[in-house]
């Protein structure tokens, strides 16, 4: 017959997560808040990430600096918008992550789709009726494709009359222009001064559909119609 086993002799296994963590040394809070970061399905704010590791707004963005500087070299970006940060991968690597994934290729925004993210990207945040004010046409079309791709996100309602919404861009648009944050936009005084492109490299890109605006701008500054006419052929001479 067996001898009854003695509970206070045997000892539990401990686990070896928990021996780990009894001993080796505690990690720094960039080292935290990257494990922070990594878990997070959704982005973070900071000041959820203050709260979590008992630290203060200040101690967690030091700590975010850190983090960027080390990815500078590495694969992965902290991309942030506003409060809010997320980790992604590298922009330089995008196509490559796109084949490994097995993703279709991000289709092309129009140029009225592109105009109009430009506006609430340097005004947001903005109401739709004054990006129709600066386009000058109805942009309810172009709003809406913009919305169902998440580029751009609601931020409530304006205190003016009507209440409108007012919008801003949103992550996925950062990670479509491979932006760290809206702070990486080439300010107005930058684009002013960007080279042109020379006229034989336009012919072998595709011509973007002029948008209302442009049409309306090129009518108004013609001087007469044959300036923007194709030429009519000659009438015969009468007999």
């Amino acid at each position: 017959m067996s001898e009854p086993v003695n509970e206070k002799t045997v000892a539990a296994p401990e686990p070896a997560a928990a021996h780990v963590a009894a001993t080796a040394a505690p990690l720094s809070l960039p080292a935290q808040v990257e494990s922070l970061l990594y878990a997070s399905k959704e982005p973070a704010t900071i000041n959820a990430l203050a709260t979590t590791l008992d630290a203060t707004t200040r101690e967690v963005e030091d700590a975010i600096e850190q983090l960027a500087e080390q990815y500078q070299w590495r694969g992965i970006r902290i991309q942030r918008n506003g409060n809010r940060i997320q980790l992604v991968t590298a922009p330089e690597i995008a196509s490559k992550v796109q084949k490994f994934l097995g993703l279709e290729e991000i289709n092309r925004l129009s140029a009225a789709a592109l105009e109009t993210l430009a506006i609430v990207a340097y005004n947001q945040p903005v109401t739709k009726p004054q990006i129709e004010m600066i386009r000058g046409v109805n942009c309810d079309g172009v709003m809406n494709t913009l919305e169902a791709r998440n580029l751009i996100v609601e931020l409530g309602r304006a205190d003016s009359v009507g209440h409108p919404m007012r919008y801003g861009v949103s992550f996925d648009f950062l990670q479509y222009f491979g932006l760290k944050s809206t702070h990486e936009l080439p300010s107005i005084t930058q684009l002013e001064t960007l080279p042109i492109t020379p006229a034989a490299a336009l012919q072998e890109l595709p011509s973007p559909e002029p948008t209302e605006a442009a049409r309306d701008t090129a009518a108004a500054s013609s001087p007469d119609a044959s300036a923007v006419a194709p030429p009519q052929p000659e009438a015969p001479a009468a007999a």
